[in-house]
């Protein structure tokens, strides 16, 4: 199937216009708000003529200290029907929540923690969100555009730059 008639079992189930394609973002993309996104994973994963089985990617994206807002990219694909689907779900920097999703796809449980250490993404009802790649203790979220690194780390200096690493 491909993404018109996926969006079209989509929009028949939750109204029109509830999924549309991104073309700022890629022509295989929609674009959901998180509240949108709670709604439709359990649907993408248990209707029958979808059945988004395989969680593949989820990443984390800061858009720019600019635009002030984070975002997170799904991208599913079905395992019986051959299709794939990119989610992208946009939110602001001062609170950036998402519907977790590691209940529906249990790999999504390691992907949701990692791009909650790296960009400080909650991902509500998550079952363990806790740092994974990071101590426990550190400040901050790595990969956001706006974090100032650390000079030292409990009195360990940190070295920002790697000499002779090239």
């Amino acid at each position: 199937m491909d993404l018109a008639g996926i969006i079209e079992i989509i929009n028949a189930k939750f109204g029109e216009g509830f999924a549309s394609i991104d073309e700022e973002v890629s022509a295989d993309t929609v674009r959901l708000t998180p509240e949108q996104w709670g709604q439709l994973a359990p649907f993408l994963r248990k209707t029958p003529e979808l059945f988004f089985d395989a969680m593949m990617c989820i990443t984390g994206i800061d858009e720019g200290v600019e635009s002030e807002n984070l975002a997170v990219s799904y991208n599913l694909h079905s395992m019986k029907h051959n299709h794939k689907l990119e989610i992208y779900v946009s939110m602001p920097k001062s609170d950036p929540k998402v519907p977790s999703v590691e209940q529906i796809w249990r790999v999504a449980d390691w992907f949701e923690r990692e791009v909650y250490d790296m960009f400080g993404i909650e991902f509500e009802g998550h079952r363990d969100l806790r740092r994974i790649l990071l101590p426990s203790d550190w400040d901050g979220f790595p990969l956001r555009k706006d974090y100032e690194f650390p000079e030292t780390w409990h009195g360990i200096v940190i070295n920002k730059m790697k000499e002779g690493w090239e």
